[in-house]
């Protein structure tokens, strides 16, 4: 005998099931509807953030390793390193290797397969942001083992277990306790043998292990943090459309987001950068709730650095990382 349940359209789990079946075919509506209530769909208030956890050595197999968790998205991260020859025109420099991947057990928007776009981008931002230039958090010449000869190569690997949105900031954060968790053996090269030798950590006191922490410590950025921002036009029935700012936009908002800002600042709160990724939009204009028109770049890194503040408790703890 087979049961057909017939639930009321008024009950519970009607009601739920009418709201996710128009949160899926009206999704824009939907979002609009939650921000006139000044509610984002989440539950959080218009300028909310996620709360952050992160745990750090939880691979034994890597060097260093990071789990971080914003909001629902979870990120590890692993450090590896490998004994590579330098480049001929950078004889002192090792190598920094950043990738992030968005597999298919991590949401329903990802397929089996060869690296997304996404993917790709997110790796190649990370990397800008991270590792290029002279804000890189480690000097290429500090992994130098014998110019010319031998040095570390440090591949920085990121999977993304859970996608709820904002990867990029979750990234940022995943890679630097990782990073701040690895150690290094310590290398000599030997010119008779062209041969390099490590010796295991902690075996000889003569032979100090690379603390990776104190390669970043002296750096400039140290432990930077990234702030996302979504901008989405919103019109109340009392306003025009205006820019509505959005920080740490989830996996269903960031569709309907007309582009996304980044701030990144370093470990005392300094601007790094500003980036701006999408549908290029103006960044000024009046924003709801105020009647100044106002720089939206300004105002988020106005937020950012709020919530910079707001995180000490998690700056100290990133901070005390050890390998």
């Amino acid at each position: 005998m087979i049961k057909i349940i017939v639930r009321a359209a008024g009950s519970p789990n009607g009601d739920a099931l009418k709201a996710a079946i128009f949160q899926r075919l009206h999704p824009r509506t939907y979002l609009e509807r939650f921000l006139a209530e000044g509610v984002r769909p989440d539950g959080r208030d218009l300028d909310e953030w996620r709360s952050i956890e992160l745990n750090v050595g939880s691979i034994s197999t890597a060097n260093g390793s990071a789990l971080v968790k914003l909001g629902q998205t979870t990120i590890v991260c692993g450090v590896k390193a490998e004994i590579a020859e330098p480049e001929l025109d950078c004889e002192e420099e090792g190598f920094l290797v950043p990738n992030i991947d968005l597999p298919a057990l991590c949401s329903p928007k990802f397929k089996p397969g060869p690296p997304s776009e996404e993917a790709q981008v997110l790796s190649e931002r990370l990397n800008q942001t991270l590792f290029e230039g002279p804000s890189s958090i480690i000097s290429r010449k500090s992994l130098c083992i014998e110019p010319g000869k031998a040095v570390w190569t440090l591949y920085i690997d990121a999977t993304v277990i859970n996608y709820d949105g904002n990867a990029f900031d979750a990234a940022v954060l995943a890679m630097v306790c990782a990073l701040r968790n690895s150690t290094l053996p310590y290398a000599t090269y030997n010119p008779e043998t062209n041969r390099t030798i490590c010796t295991r950590p902690n075996t000889n006191p003569d032979k100090p292990a690379m603390h990776l922490k104190q390669l970043m410590d002296e750096g400039n950025l140290k432990q930077p943090m990234a702030f996302s921002f979504g901008v989405v036009h919103y019109s109340s029935p009392e306003t025009d459309p205006r820019p509505l700012i959005l920080p740490d936009p989830t996996s269903f908002e960031e569709p309907l987001l007309e582009t996304t800002l980044t701030v990144v600042l370093n470990s005392t709160g300094q601007l790094v950068n500003v980036e701006q990724i999408g549908a290029s939009v103006p960044l000024d204009g009046t924003l709801m709730g105020s009647t100044d028109d106002i720089d939206l770049a300004s105002r988020c890194i106005a937020m950012a650095k709020k919530r910079f503040e707001e995180l000490e408790g998690t700056r100290k703890k990133i901070q005390a990382i050890s390998d």
